[in-house]
């Protein structure tokens, strides 16, 4: 019996990964890997899925990884483009070489080679920037002294799946399809309504056209949640960005927090209505959130 997908309130990840990256939706995985790499596997138990759960040392959130055949395939979902991609992979790949190492006991320090499953990494783009169809981003580019002779190397392959993008993959894999035309409708509603009318107006699309087989409706109100932190945490981090500030610092976040509470004063809103305004956009338990409006509300 399949293990029914939850979608977390408190849990941060994107709608990819919980279309591609559940037990129960092993089928959608298995179709994006045969699109990606031209193959024909049909049966869902070859893959066996084995994302690391809260990897914060290099804070990669939202990945799915997995063994199918003698593939290592790391699949990440980006909205923004990071060219630390190889290095960030590579971090991760090594850690999911030790828990293989460990799970299959080998030695690593004998004289036997240990063989390994090959690594596959792909990053999925479907942020606002143009970009081709595939880029292959690669370690080297990082050294700060230029190195050609391919010895030191690990490439991510940023596939666009914007919509009009890699035609050929979206044709073989419905899933991706339906979930890139998803995404580009949230982008088309966002140019006329606020955030979370044009994400519910793109849900109850997915819904009229049964997008991946009745999902949206099942989770419409996760989905909504999911949607809404990923939109605005991008918004977020824009806003950081164009006021001069580091990504991820406290400095940036509390002006940020402080700006946006005040607006919503300025707009009549309650002590209340401002702590639920504050939680929904930057994604805080309700306590967290109150304690913010509580320091800044003049």
């Amino acid at each position: 019996m399949s293990v029914p997908v939850t979608i977390n309130r408190e849990h941060k990840s994107t709608l990819f990964c919980y279309i591609f990256g559940s037990e129960e939706n092993k089928h959608y995985l298995l179709s994006l890997y045969n699109a990606v790499n031209d193959t024909s596997y049909t049966n869902v138990d070859d893959i066996e899925i084995n994302t690391i759960e809260d990897f914060i040392y290099i804070r990669m959130k939202n990945d799915v990884s997995f063994i199918l055949n003698t593939d290592l395939s790391l699949y990440e979902h980006q909205s923004t483009y990071n060219p630390n991609m190889p290095l960030r992979g590579l971090l991760y790949f090594s850690t999911l070489y030790s828990q293989f190492i460990s799970e299959k006991n080998k030695n690593i320090y004998g004289k036997s080679l240990v063989k390994i499953p090959t690594p596959r990494y792909i990053v999925f783009y479907n942020g606002n920037d143009s970009y081709p169809d595939k880029l292959e981003l690669k370690l080297s580019d990082a050294f700060e002294r230029p190195d050609t002779s391919g010895q030191f190397e690990w490439t991510a392959t940023m596939l666009n799946i914007n919509k009009g993008h890699n035609q050929d993959i979206m044709n073989k894999c419905q899933a991706l399809f339906q979930y890139s035309d998803f995404i580009a409708k949230v982008k088309e509603f966002k140019k006329t309504f606020p955030i979370k009318e044009a994400i519910d107006k793109a849900v109850n699309y997915a819904i009229e056209n049964n997008y991946l087989n009745g999902f949206f409706k099942k989770h419409k109100e996760g989905i909504m949640h999911s949607c809404l932190s990923e939109f605005n945490e991008e918004a977020f981090r824009k806003g950081i960005h164009n006021e001069g500030f580091d990504e991820g610092f406290g400095e940036g976040f509390d002006n940020a927090i402080s700006k946006f509470i005040q607006k919503s004063q300025f707009k009549g809103l309650s002590f209340d209505d401002t702590i639920t305004e504050v939680m929904d956009y930057f994604d805080l338990t309700k306590e967290k959130a109150a304690e913010l409006v509580k320091e800044y509300w003049k």
